[in-house]
């Protein structure tokens, strides 16, 4: 039995600060699998980037065609074992390692996030570490359910009786506490056979990540977050989004639109193939037109690729206005999202894109109008010997999880007794769980 079947994502123990340690990032998108080995090495606070306790130096790269994968969730368990095993492979020769656990990306299964205030009471005795955990437990079990999986467990404030605004409570006399945790889901069911595939490769998957969350620790500046900062993760198959405020994740949602829905419009609206589509994407895509476009003309073969069938001309201001659309759409969705999260309070606060379809010519700009905030494209940065080929905003979440063991240690993680006590019918959080489900 695995955490995932008592609603918990595996998590990572904090990277130790006196020794290195080799880390591999796994990401199985729609489109491509990315495999990147790192080697996280203790430095000194001058000599990383504020934030991070460790030097990141990438070891091995490897980005195949993806297989078996539909919006970020397995459709063919087979086809998409075979392609991991053979990004992972990939990986390994170039780095000169053999992998034994991975950090595994999750981009699809309708991301979302709560934030749950959980209370507990002290009695006017010291709070302790046992009693954090003990209410935390409590919030990530009324959190998920019965069909989620936590992903990420973040506290983002403390109250002691009633006054908020405390960092660490641990130590205090209290009478009550209460602690606001971001509570990050996933559906279970999408987790678990992400999870299988990567075990059928005899691999141990070590954590399980949000990719925007990683993407977001991979591509923002400290005061990015400090002021507030929206990620949107543009994959092939889903847009998930981070938001960041006060220097803290603190929400996250997803939907599956992505660069494959813009292929496909391409593709019926110039009745090309699929393949030749995304390569008129790829090329030619872009968001703006200009005066001159309407006279600009690209060759399309026909759908089927016969022989007889004489190739179509269409202007790359045709071809614009069905990219535009489709982006346009996923924006709005994007700006409803944002709308219902902390990121609407944040008048300062920026938007950064990552992932393979943000790289279409003038999505910042169009990006900007529709949700009204600045927008820039986002590129890893604070990683040593990074291939050229990754130095894109493709490879953001990759990249940051490779970055995210420095940032494990923010997390709450199950303590192996409590997990057992959460789980029985008639423990403790057991009660509170029953409690808490009737109660809201």
């Amino acid at each position: 039995m695995t955490s995932l079947d008592h609603g918990i994502a595996p998590k990572m123990r904090p990277v130790t600060s006196h020794r290195p340690s080799v880390v591999a990032a796994l990401d199985i998108g729609t489109s491509k699998i990315a495999c990147m080995i790192g080697r996280l090495k203790p430095a000194p606070p001058q000599d990383v980037l504020p934030g991070r306790s460790h030097a990141i130096e990438v070891l091995g790269l490897s980005h195949v065609q993806s297989r078996g994968m539909k919006a970020g969730a397995v459709a063919d368990m087979r086809e998409a074992e075979q392609a991991v095993r053979k990004a992972v492979a990939l990986a390994e020769r170039m780095a000169g390692v053999q992998l034994e656990a991975v950090l595994l990306s999750v981009s699809a299964g309708r991301i979302g996030s709560a934030l749950i205030e959980a209370q507990a009471e002290t009695r006017g005795s010291a709070v302790t570490q046992r009693d954090l955990d003990r209410a935390m437990t409590a919030g990530i079990f009324h959190a998920t359910g019965e069909s989620r999986t936590a992903l990420h467990a973040l506290p983002v404030g403390y109250t002691v009786d009633g006054v908020k605004g405390v960092r660490n409570p641990c130590g205090m006399v209290a009478r009550q506490f209460g602690v606001d945790l971001n509570v990050v889901t996933a559906d279970a069911t999408v987790a678990k056979n992400l999870m299988l595939v990567v075990e059928r490769c005899h691999l141990a998957v070590e954590a399980m990540v949000a990719a925007p969350y990683v993407a977001g620790l991979a591509v923002l500046a400290d005061d990015e977050t400090d002021l507030g900062a929206a990620v949107i993760d543009m994959g092939a198959g889903t847009t998930t989004i981070a938001t960041y405020s006060g220097g803290q994740f603190v929400h996250a949602s997803g939907f599956a639109l992505g660069g494959h829905h813009i292929t496909m419009d391409i593709a019926r609206g110039l009745g090309a193939c699929i393949a030749d589509a995304e390569r008129i994407k790829t090329l030619y895509g872009t968001v703006l037109t200009g005066g001159s476009d309407a006279r600009e003309l690209l060759t399309v073969s026909a759908t089927g690729g016969g022989d007889r069938d004489p190739p179509q001309v269409v202007s790359r201001a045709a071809m614009a206005n069905i990219v535009r659309q489709r982006v346009e759409e996923i924006f709005e969705m994007v700006r409803d999202r944002l709308a219902q999260s902390p990121f609407a309070a944040e008048p300062q606060a920026r938007v950064v894109l990552t992932g393979g379809a943000s790289q279409l010519t003038g999505l910042p700009e169009l990006a900007g109008r529709v949700l009204g905030r600045p927008v820039r494209v986002g590129r890893p940065f604070g990683l040593a010997r990074l291939p050229e080929v990754a130095k894109g905003a493709s490879f953001a979440v990759p990249a940051g999880l490779l970055v995210y063991p420095q940032y494990a240690h923010l997390e709450h993680i199950e303590p192996r007794t409590t997990r057992q006590l959460m789980t029985g019918t008639d423990g403790y959080f057991g009660k509170v769980g029953r409690w808490l489900r009737d109660s809201f």
